[in-house]
């Protein structure tokens, strides 16, 4: 057995967390695994799409605190 696969375990974000999908930057909440693919779905809600464990970062603490505004701002809870 080679350490390669887990390495890819490791570095998978876990459900709940934000990650980045590499192949082309989207940003999504960790939904669960399908497989052996990461879904993810978007901050505040939208179609979910399967990424390839190796395809996936965390998110930098900047993009979550976006997309945890973009959640906040769908479901209208912002103070005003």
């Amino acid at each position: 057995m080679t350490g390669e696969a887990g390495g890819l375990e490791a570095a998978v974000p876990e459900p709940g967390s934000f990650a980045v999908d590499v192949r082309d930057g989207r940003v999504g909440r960790v939904i669960g695994r399908v497989g052996p693919s990461v879904r993810l779905r978007p901050p505040g809600g939208g179609p979910a799409w399967d990424c390839p464990p190796d395809s996936v970062r965390p998110a930098p603490p900047g993009v979550v605190l976006r997309a945890r505004v973009t959640e906040l701002n769908r479901e209208g809870k912002l103070p005003r």
